[in-house]
């Protein structure tokens, strides 16, 4: 090897927080809240004022990630020769350098897909090859990486490796799959192996881990080929695995953890599949089923908890759930906007919808889904797949090739 709606805001206070900045999937607490304050609460008709544009990125469906007052993004400028590149702006749009780290995939749907981790002063980026690359975040320049074949052992998966790297404290967690490790955790600073861990032995999906402190045990939640796996953070002893079906190994939503409940989701309608909430043990050490809701179909979109209710979008239908957290039921559906990706701040969810790239600003409450703006993104090519970024006022959106920085500040 080469060297409530408080969500998880609790849960890093827990921890105990890591004295460097963590930009990474989904926002701080990789369930797509964002704790950005004073945003606008409508939008003007064609949109909020777009600040800068680049459209050089290449092919790629991971999102920006804003750290050192910079923006962080991956893409494949020549599918042909297949070069990984690291693209890095300052706030106002200017590219300040790049960096080719390594092959990235190019086969089915090609792109960089996975979202790099910026911890201080080191970037994680995930090749959709199966690397684990670090690199300095101030020039890209290569400090150690680790190769999921050859030096995991790991099992190749059908659309690349697409999990965003989880960063705690001095630990890197990854999941390559396989029998041996199948989940592996390795210190940050030098690449060497921690612990690693059988897991289920499957193939790796395409979920992104998370942990959590609950009642002062630390658990990793991810999925494999077909399992949901609760993994002890500490040592990497396998908690508990609950069976989750999907008819092509894809479970690409990261789980959400919020008090003493898990919630996944993935897209059939199989007896082991759909919208699942686990209920943990008091210590951790076991789980079970609370509720399951087949009719809640989300490939990749994210889900919240909000009072007492869940809100969620659905895959390639114009569907957007609330559902009662406590039984699963859904308490009424919106066809108002079509189905895609879900993000929350300052009191609003925003929506980037998959099929007609269509940006929105929404409320949502018990009773009622509203849709307050809405426009078209218009830069980019293919498919409307990454999860926009909610950072220093702006809304930056990308669409393959093409990243976008919007001000929605409310000045």
């Amino acid at each position: 090897m080469r060297v409530s709606f408080l969500f998880l805001l609790f849960f890093v206070v827990s921890l105990g927080a890591v004295a460097q900045e963590i930009a990474q999937w989904r926002g701080p607490y990789r369930n797509g809240v964002y704790p950005e304050k004073n945003l606008l609460k409508e939008w003007p008709a064609e949109g909020p004022k777009m600040l800068w544009s680049f459209e050089g990125l290449g092919a790629g469906q991971g999102s920006p990630v804003i750290a050192n007052d910079k923006v962080y993004v991956t893409g494949i400028p020549d599918t042909l020769v297949g070069t990984g590149k690291l693209f890095v702006f300052d706030l106002q749009g200017k590219l300040l350098w790049t960096k080719a780290y390594g092959t990235d995939f190019t086969a089915l749907f090609a792109g960089a897909r996975s979202t790099p981790t910026v911890a201080g002063d080191r970037i994680y980026i995930e090749s959709g090859n199966g690397v684990l690359y670090c690199l300095d975040s101030g020039n890209g320049q290569e400090i150690w990486k680790v190769d999921f074949f050859k030096d995991l052992q790991a099992d190749s998966v059908q659309f690349g490796f697409s999990e965003s790297p989880l960063v705690v404290d001095d630990r890197v967690y990854i999941t390559p799959g396989g029998k041996t490790n199948n989940m592996v955790c390795l210190n940050r600073f030098t690449g060497e192996k921690i612990w690693a861990s059988k897991g289920s032995e499957e193939q790796a999906t395409y979920s992104s881990p998370i942990l959590f402190n609950h009642n002062g045990q630390k658990i990793i939640v991810n999925l494999t080929a077909s399992s949901i796996i609760g993994i002890n953070a500490d040592n990497g002893d396998l908690l508990w695995r609950f069976f989750q079906f999907q008819d092509n190994k894809i479970h690409a939503n990261t789980p959400v953890y919020s008090d003493g409940t898990v919630l996944i989701g993935s897209t059939s309608r199989k007896d082991s599949s759909g919208l699942v909430m686990l209920q943990l043990s008091p210590d951790g050490k076991n789980a079970k089923v609370l509720w399951r809701n087949k009719e809640v179909i989300n490939f990749a979109g994210g889900y919240f908890f909000k009072d007492s209710c869940i809100y969620t979008p659905a895959y390639m239908q114009p569907k957007w759930f609330c559902i009662n957290r406590y039984t699963g039921k859904i308490r009424y559906t919106s066809r108002d906007l079509g189905g895609g990706v879900m993000l929350y701040a300052d009191g609003l969810f925003y929506a980037y919808t998959e099929k007609d790239g269509e940006m929105a600003l929404l409320d949502a409450n018990p009773v009622k889904f509203t849709v307050i703006s809405r426009f078209k993104v218009p830069l980019g090519t293919m498919h409307h797949w990454a999860h926009p970024t909610i950072s220093h006022g702006k809304l930056f959106i990308r669409h393959n090739e093409a990243l976008m920085a919007y001000d929605i500040r409310n000045n």
